[in-house]
Parts: structure tokens; sequence; C-alpha cells
């Protein structure tokens, strides 16, 4: 963890203000004003930009995929401008939690995975760039997106650890526990050699 610098009325502001960023369901927003339809009715019934590629709507897709990992980093960049790398930490689990559970959709929200890689990246941009590479290669390999997901954040543990960022080592085991458990269907699915490719309709 980093060095406490922070009010913990403050910490707990940048965390309330990351779930808030964090739980703006941008993959539902595009479908609706593209005319995709409901996402809750295609594919696995997710927000994220996987479920959005299942409409057959590429751009939609990428749009969605930009913006969930933009909301990841906005959160964490506006806490540490306006107070400090605590707070950062905390709007960073903020807008993980926000973007998985979202109070405006009854808490069901996405599997984080872009929210994930776009505050990685924020916080601690080498880690974030590697979990990006991690992610691409298993995807080229598998074509398995959800196993892309589980194979970046699995790693980012080890990265904080190699690339000097032992102060988010915490924070690291947190949102990587969040994504295996949100991915938890997904799992099973890839054990029962089941589970979705990339681009597959839903």
């Amino acid at each position: 963890m980093p060095p406490i610098e922070t009010s913990v009325e403050l910490i707990l502001f940048w965390a309330l203000a990351g779930y808030v960023i964090g739980s703006i369901a941008f993959g539902m927003l595009l479908a609706r004003l593209m005319g995709l339809g409901n996402l809750r009715s295609i594919g696995s019934g997710n927000i994220g930009a996987t479920n959005v590629l299942r409409t057959g709507n590429k751009k939609a897709a990428a749009l969605t995929l930009l913006l969930d990992g933009a909301k990841g980093a906005v959160a964490v960049l506006l806490a540490r401008a306006f107070a400090g790398e605590d707070a950062a930490q905390a709007a960073a689990l903020g807008a993980m939690i926000g973007h998985c559970y979202p109070v405006w959709l009854g808490f069901r929200g996405g599997k984080g995975v872009a929210t994930f890689l776009g505050l990685m990246l924020a916080l601690a941009w080498p880690v974030g760039l590697a979990c990006c590479a991690v992610w691409l290669a298993t995807a080229a390999l598998s074509r398995i997106s959800s196993l892309s997901a589980l194979a970046a954040a699995a790693s980012s543990t080890f990265l904080l650890v190699f690339l000097g960022y032992g102060e988010m080592l915490l924070l690291g085991i947190a949102l990587t526990l969040l994504i295996f458990w949100r991915h938890r269907d997904n799992i099973r699915r890839i054990r029962a050699g089941t589970e979705s490719r990339i681009g597959q309709k839903g």
C-alpha cells in the first residue's frame, strides 16, 4: 500500500466518485444509441465490449472497449491530481466495483476487463501495457476473450512486483480476485470446452 496521506473522508469520497464513474454502462448506452437492441437479451447478456461485438457491430464494440477503459483511467487520474496516490488506488477499486456492480442496473454489471486495463494503465503504465500485451497474446492464440482476461489479471500481480510497483500489490490482488470471481461461469465453460470465441454472435 502507498503511504496514507489523505484523510479518511477524502479517500472515501474518491472511492465513491470512482464508483459513480465506473458504473456508467457505456455498452448499454451505445447499443441503444446505435439501435443494436438490449444487450441483456444478446449473447451472454453482459454489458461489456465482448458482448457488444456479438451484435456484429465492431465500431460499437471498439467504442465500448475504449470508454470502459477510459472511465477507469479517468477515476484514477482525477483522484491522483486532486488528492494523492492513496486516493487514486481507492478510486481505482471504486471504479472497478462500480463497473461490475452498478446500482443503476440492479448491481448487474460487466466483468471489468476493459476498466481493469484502463485503470492499470493510469496507475502504473508499464504494468498496464504489459497486461494489455498478455491479453492480446492470449487472445491471438486462443480466440477466447475470457481466458485472455484471466491471463492478464493473473499476470498483473507478478508484474506489479517485477516492475517495481509493490505498493500496489494489495490493490492488484483485490482486482485480480474480482476478475476471477466475475468470470467464474466462464472458467467452468473453459474447463468444459464450451466457452464462446471472440466474434461469435449470440
